[in-house]
This record gives structure tokens, C-alpha cells and sequence, in this order.
């Protein structure tokens, strides 16, 4: 934030702080993208700082021209930024924009203007079921201390057999499984709640992590727990997935967020239609989901390619 004080007007600077806290209160966005603007918009300012040869202002963002803003853009592709953080970037800037035209300030129509670098289509890669089952069991996990063993293999388990995000699983608390428990409520994105079954094979994962974990598991405080017993945080489960990546033969492609993808698509192939996997996985949008009908038609190439006479 030092940095911002050189390159943008303290009027700027306040703005920017208000917007930030906006999308944190009223928006409820969650800290991975709000970390996403705060950076993309500090970029921008850098970026302005050099291009107008001074500290910008809001006189500056008011007279913005949609040329400005592809410059902007065209600078970060030559860093190595592809399409994807390119639209985030504009989003970024865009909802910056939108703040500041509604108190008068700027007139957004240059953001506006300018189109969203076209994303590439890339389907999730989820694991077979063989793999996935593999990965979750208790006899697959690697670390020496049983009950850490136990914890990583809740933790999959809830990816695998609810379709959670590894954020989601990490901040469930002991209260959110109740005994005898067969459903799961569930806090997603833009703090939106869905509820999802609650297999047996899941719950048991869950209490035999709970019968030999070290420390008090009190209802108000995070159920799974690190070494020294504070937040276990999605760093560990990563590395724990990599090392079984080694030691399974499994592509770079497994990982935590990979079993969420396998749930869907598992889920799809048994039949399931695609407003249920919706709700269970928490998308807003019947698009995000549809994304898993190609994964699925993609499996059903590759096995008539190799299993058909005439293929």
C-alpha cells in the first residue's frame, strides 16, 4: 500500500479504499477476490502512473479514454498475463469505474466499451472413480501421524463425496456435523447456502478424524486443525495431494479441486441431470455447470475410439 501513496492521489486512494470495502460489506465477496481487485487495480494505477508520466488522479481516471485502458490491457499480456486474468482485470476495473460514476465522479462509458479478452474453453479434469476412491481411503494417505492421516482423508472425502470447494470443507465447524447427521449446510460463494446428502461412507470419514484428533474440537472453532492445532489451511491438503500424485502415478492434473470436479462428472455419467448437480455444487449460473456435459461427451469419445470394431 506504500506504493499506492507515490503513484495515486490521496482523493484517489480514498475512493479506491471505499470501493474495496463496498464489495467486502455489501457485496460479500469472498477474500480470494477481493485480494484479486486490491491487486489488479493497484496494477492499473501503476500502469497510469508511468503512461500520464505522473501520480494519478481522479481528474485523470475522469478523462480516461478507452485507448488508455487497451493499452493497460495490451502491457499486461507482454507480462505474461493470459485471457483469463486479462478479464479479471478489466472486471476489476470496471466495477472500480462503476463506484466512482455513481457518485458523480467519473462517467464509466470507456470501460464499458471495451470487450473481454475471449477465454479459452478448457473442460475440468476429473479423476476415473477408481482413482478418486483411491485417493480418499485411509490406506492412500501418507503421513506417519495417524490422526493427521485421518484428517487428510476426511478432508478429500468431503471433495469427493459432497462436491465441496477445499474452502468450504475448511470452514465447516464441528457444530455443522451434528451425530447421526444425514444432510450438509453449506456456506459457498457471495456467501450463498446450499444444502447437499450427507453419505455415511462421508460421516465416518469425518468421526474417526474426530475420535483421534489431539485437540478439543469445540463447536465455534474450525473442525480440521493443523499440526499445532490452529486452521488446517488449503496449502497442506495441496501438498498432501502432491505427494500422492507421486506416489499413486497420477497425472499433475489430480488435485484437491480435481475430486470436486470428479463428483460432478461421476454424478452426470450415473445419470444425474444437471439443475440437481447445480444446486449441489452451489454455481449461480446452469452455464457453469453445463461445462461438465463436454467432460462426459468427451469420456464417451475416447471409449468408443478405443472399444468400437469400427473405430
Amino acid at each position: 500500500m506504500n506504493e499506492l501513496l507515490v503513484i495515486a492521489d490521496p482523493r484517489l486512494m480514498a475512493e479506491r479504499a471505499a470501493w474495496l470495502e463496498n464489495l467486502a460489506r455489501e457485496r460479500r465477496l469472498s477474500e480470494h477476490t477481493l485480494d484479486a481487485y486490491e491487486r489488479d487495480t493497484r496494477q492499473f494505477l501503476t500502469f497510469l502512473t508511468g503512461h500520464l508520466a505522473g501520480p494519478a488522479t481522479l481528474g485523470d481516471i475522469r478523462e480516461l479514454r478507452p485507448a488508455d485502458l487497451r493499452a493497460f490491457l495490451a502491457a499486461r499480456r507482454r507480462q505474461g498475463s493470459g485471457a483469463r486474468s486479462l478479464g479479471r482485470n478489466l472486471a476489476g476495473l470496471r466495477s472500480l469505474l462503476r463506484h466512482l460514476e455513481k457518485k458523480g465522479l467519473v462517467n464509466a462509458a470507456g470501460a464499458g466499451a471495451i470487450r473481454s479478452p475471449k477465454q479459452p474453453k478448457s473442460l475440468p479434469k476429473p479423476l476415473s472413480d477408481t482413482q478418486a476412491i483411491t485417493i480418499v481411503s485411509d490406506e492412500a494417505q501418507l503421513h506417519d501421524e495417524p490422526w493427521i492421516a485421518a484428517r487428510d482423508a476426511a478432508v478429500m472425502t468431503l471433495l469427493y463425496g459432497c462436491g465441496l470447494r477445499i474452502s468450504e470443507a475448511l470452514n465447516l465447524v464441528p457444530a455443522d456435523l451434528p451425530k447421526g447427521a444425514t444432510t450438509l449446510r453449506i456456506t459457498g460463494k457471495g456467501n450463498k447456502t446450499r444444502l447437499v446428502p450427507l453419505l455415511p461412507v462421508v460421516f465416518d470419514a469425518v468421526e474417526k478424524y474426530r475420535a483421534l484428533c489431539p485437540y478439543d474440537l469445540e463447536s465455534g472453532e474450525p473442525l480440521f486443525r493443523g499440526a499445532r492445532g490452529g486452521k488446517l489451511q488449503a496449502a497442506i491438503i495441496q501438498r498432501a495431494m502432491q505427494k500422492l500424485r507421486g506416489a499413486l502415478g497420477l497425472p499433475e492434473t489430480a488435485t484437491p479441486h480435481a475430486l470436486r470436479h470428479s463428483f460432478a462428472t461421476h454424478l452426470l455419467a450415473g445419470g444425474g441431470d444437471l439443475r440437481t448437480i447445480q444446486e449441489l455444487l452451489g454455481h449461480a449460473s446452469l452455464s457453469t455447470t453445463q461445462v461438465y456435459t463436454g467432460v462426459d461427451a468427451s469420456r464417451l469419445l475416447e471409449v468408443y475410439d478405443r472399444a468400437h470394431p469400427r473405430a
